[in-house]
């Protein structure tokens, strides 16, 4: 057993605050429908996939006798895809939640992801393993994964297992593609006349897995906090030295829901949005341009530091830069074995921007050197440019210094830029969950829990009212279905949960609309400092600033 820390320590004595409703028995709860959930698209399609999944209600949890089995049940437990702070709570509130409705029920942990379950490795989780875990960060209790059960094999052999240990549910803790599974799993087993609930939990920090019903991935209020005290100290080094313009790379790819929770915590001077950006249209030159006149006028202003804010996925939402990486996709994926035989480097360069069309390879041609050489690395097993190793943030610095110069040569800028660049990403995945997510997540546990033992196959934990305080949250589900749409991928068509972008008409992208020319020209930071355990809840409670303005009447 590794040595802890004093915090460490004392965090295995935190108790989690849950909703009102689970504090009485097992028995005294049960679900009511509440409406139907259509999914916004592809509805006919999803039909076919989810004959006996499809058209399922919301349900919620209220006070009434939930008419359940008193028998024992063994349920498995998966984590899957990248790790989320909270992800042992999820497990804790399960098992806590399982034992109090039979003491004699099993939590069966799935070890290394999805695999464990298609090859049958596996360990029985008890007290003595799981209070070694909670209210800590990380997956490493059981492990995770990012295999997806989608082969006819894969799925009959994950039945096998499951047969095997007679398994009476399955909880899969994970994102959109996760959660898939989950589905597919559900309806799978009901084709094959097997009597196993499965259960999704949403966890992602990048946010992207949410709607009306399901208010926050967990995982997101840790993260963002972790990342905007990095950023905060950032803030205020880079007023203290006023030398530095700091260039600080977020994760999420597929949206920019990290980036703009943490301009609010921290206010920069400029926080690119992807999803304003391709909405706008906006080439590369243009974002450039904006950073620019922010670092000229705030030199004007005597102030040559600032600091710039983006997501990870941004140079995919630049519709050109967009298109020249499809172009570089196709002249990959065509030309495979001759494109691999070449040296990295310069060779490769030079091939792809022979066969690129005039205007994408003047495009190319016009990017830093280094930037060429990572777009043209080895793709995912999907094909796809591996966009976390693209720094978009030594992009736009470099970029920004051309443009600073050509500025400066006609006497629209008369200071000395110099720069630092930063990428936050694995800094917040396994950090100690705060007290939010700490609720949370074991409430999430305890809801998925009761899902099962209703037989509510399908679901997908979802707790409202998130802004409240825990006692006050409204716990239910949803069906995994109704989150789904279809989409092309790897030549066919399959169903995929579809992913929650920043919303520009939403009430928090229009706060921040209303304060960043403010930000970009003043030095107004907000300094969150470190997470809180201990303390007044009005410091180590409140949940994250999005949410709360989501939820503002």
């Amino acid at each position: 057993m590794f040595e802890t820390s004093p915090l460490h320590a004392g965090r295995y004595s935190y108790v989690p605050k849950i909703p009102e409703i689970f504090l009485d028995s097992i028995q005294s709860v049960k679900p009511i429908p509440t409406e139907t959930i259509e999914p916004e698209r592809d509805r006919e399609a999803l039909k076919r996939f989810f004959p006996n999944s499809y058209g399922k209600p919301a349900i919620k949890f209220i006070k009434g006798e939930g008419a359940l089995e008193d028998r024992a049940i063994a349920v498995g437990v998966i984590l899957s895809g990248g790790p989320a702070p909270g992800g042992h709570n999820v497990i804790a509130g399960l098992f806590d939640a399982l034992k109090k409705a039979n003491p004699q029920s099993k939590l069966i942990g799935f070890k290394g992801g999805p695999s464990g379950l298609i090859k049958g490795q596996y360990i029985e989780l008890s007290s003595e393993i799981l209070d070694q875990y909670r209210n800590t960060g990380g997956f490493d209790i059981i492990g995770t994964g990012r295999t997806k059960i989608e082969t006819p094999e894969q799925f009959e052999q994950s039945l096998e297992n499951a047969k095997k240990l007679s398994l009476d549910a399955l909880v899969i803790i994970g994102g959109d593609d996760s959660n898939t599974n989950a589905a597919l799993l559900s309806e799978y087993f009901f084709q094959k006349g097997a009597a196993i609930t499965v259960v999704g939990v949403p966890k992602t920090i990048d946010g992207d897995l949410k709607n009306e019903w399901i208010e926050t991935s967990f995982g997101f209020d840790t993260a963002t906090r972790v990342y905007s005290e990095l950023i905060g100290n950032i803030c205020k080094d880079a007023s203290s030295s006023r030398k530095y313009w700091h260039f600080v790379k977020l994760m999420g790819r597929s949206a920019s829901h990290i980036t703009l929770e943490c301009a609010f915590q921290t206010r920069p001077n400029v926080a690119l949005i992807s999803e304003e950006i391709e909405e706008k249209q906006m080439s590369l030159s243009q974002v450039v341009e904006i950073i620019a006149n922010t670092i000229a006028a705030r030199a004007a202003k005597g102030e040559n530091f600032g600091v710039v804010v983006v997501p990870e996925g941004l140079i995919e939402f630049i519709p050109e830069i967009k298109k020249l990486i499809a172009q570089i996709n196709d002249i990959i994926a065509t030309s495979e074995a001759e494109y691999e035989s070449l040296s990295r480097g310069e060779a490769q360069r030079s091939y792809i921007i022979s066969r690129l069309p005039s205007e994408c390879a003047s495009l190319f041609s016009s990017l830093p050197e280094s930037i060429q050489t990572q777009l043209c690395w080895d793709r995912d097993p999907h094909g796809n440019v591996q966009v976390s190793r693209i720094e978009t943030e030594k992009l736009l610095a470099e970029m920004t210094s051309r443009r600073l110069q050509e500025m400066m040569a006609v006497g629209a800028y008369k200071a000395k830029f110099d720069y630092q660049t930063h990428f936050f990403g694995y800094e917040g995945r396994c950090a100690f969950p705060t007290n939010f997510d700490a609720d949370y997540c074991y409430s999430l546990g305890y809801d998925a829990c009761l899902l099962i033992l209703h037989g509510l196959t399908g679901y997908i934990a979802a707790i409202r009212n998130l802004s409240a305080a825990p006692k006050d949250w409204l716990p239910g589900g949803i069906p995994i279905v109704s989150l789904m749409n279809i989409e092309h991928r790897h030549g066919e068509e399959k169903p995929v949960i579809k992913k929650a972008m920043v919303e520009l008409e939403g009430k928090p992208f229009n706060a921040f609309a209303a304060m960043r020319d403010k930000w970009a020209l003043s030095s107004d930071y907000r300094i969150p400092g470190s997470i809180q355990y201990f303390g007044p809840p009005s410091i180590t409670d409140t949940p994250f600033i999005t949410l709360q303005l989501e939820q503002r009447s």
